[in-house]
C-alpha cells in the first residue's frame, strides 16, 4: 500500500522528517558563514557565503510544506536543534581545509540519508525533499582541497582523519535521533511504510558508506 499523509502514523513521521531537514539547513547555512571567516582570500569567502545563501534558499518550501500539514515549523523543527547542533559541535573545524572537508564530505552524507528516505514515501513528500538534495558549488570545495594537498601533502592525512570522525559523529547523531523520534524509528523501521527489513537497513547503509568513500576520493583523500 503506497503512502498515505492522512494517516497520523505516517503524517507524524513526515513532520518530524521535514522538521529535520529543515533544521539541517538552516544550521548548514549559519556553519557555512562563519567559516567564510577563515577563508584565505577575498573569492574563497565569496564562493563559502554563496554556498551558504544555496543552503538557506532551500528552507522556505520546507516550511511551506510543514505549514501544509497543519504543523507549525518552529515546533517540529524544535526536537532536532539539540542533536544537530551536537554534530556541528563534536565536528567544529579547527582550519580553513576541515572546514572545506565538512562542508563536502558532512554536509552530503546528510543528504545521503535523506535521499534514502524520500525513495519510500509519498509522491508529493519525495518531491519537496529531493529539491533539497543538489549538490551545490562543490567542483569548488574539491578544487580548492585537491590543490591544498597538492601544495601540502602533509595535510592529507589530517584531513582523511577527519572525513572519517565526521563519517562516524553522523551515524552516531542519526542513530540517535532515530531512537529518540517514534515516528523516524517507524519508517527506518518499515512499520509505517512497510517497505523495509533489516537485510535493506543493512544495504542502505552500505551505500551511504560507498558514496562517502567516493567523495573521500574525489577530494583526494582515502577513507
Amino acid at each position: 500500500m503506497a503512502p498515505d499523509l492522512t494517516d497520523p502514523r505516517y503524517r507524524a513521521a513526515i513532520i518530524d522528517l521535514l522538521g529535520a531537514i529543515a533544521y539541517g539547513e538552516i544550521s548548514a547555512a549559519e556553519r557555512l558563514s562563519e567559516d567564510a571567516g577563515r577563508a584565505p582570500s577575498l573569492g574563497d569567502k565569496v564562493e563559502l557565503l554563496q554556498l551558504a545563501h544555496a543552503q538557506f534558499k532551500k528552507v522556505d518550501p520546507i516550511m511551506d510544506a510543514l505549514r501544509a500539514l497543519g504543523a507549525d515549523p518552529d515546533e517540529a523543527m524544535a526536537p532536532f536543534q539539540i542533536p544537530i547542533d551536537a554534530f556541528h559541535a563534536y565536528t567544529a573545524p579547527a582550519d580553513w581545509w576541515e572546514s572545506l572537508v565538512k562542508a563536502y564530505v558532512g554536509d552530503n552524507l546528510v543528504r545521503d540519508f535523506y535521499r534514502e528516505f524520500a525513495v519510500h514515501l509519498d509522491a508529493k513528500t519525495r518531491g519537496i525533499i529531493e529539491s533539497t538534495l543538489v549538490e551545490d558549488r562543490s567542483e569548488f570545495v574539491v578544487d580548492r582541497v585537491r590543490a591544498g594537498i597538492e601544495a601540502d601533502h602533509l595535510i592529507a592525512g589530517r584531513l582523511a582523519l577527519w572525513g572519517r570522525r565526521i563519517m562516524g559523529e553522523a551515524l552516531t547523531q542519526t542513530q540517535h535521533v532515530a531512537a529518540e523520534r517514534e515516528s523516524l524509528s517507524d519508517v527506518l523501521a518499515g512499520d509505517v511504510i512497510g517497505t523495509l527489513d533489516l537485510a535493506s537497513i543493512a544495504e542502505m547503509f552500505g551505500r551511504i558508506t560507498q558514496h562517502h568513500i567516493e567523495r573521500m576520493g574525489k577530494l583526494g583523500l582515502e577513507h
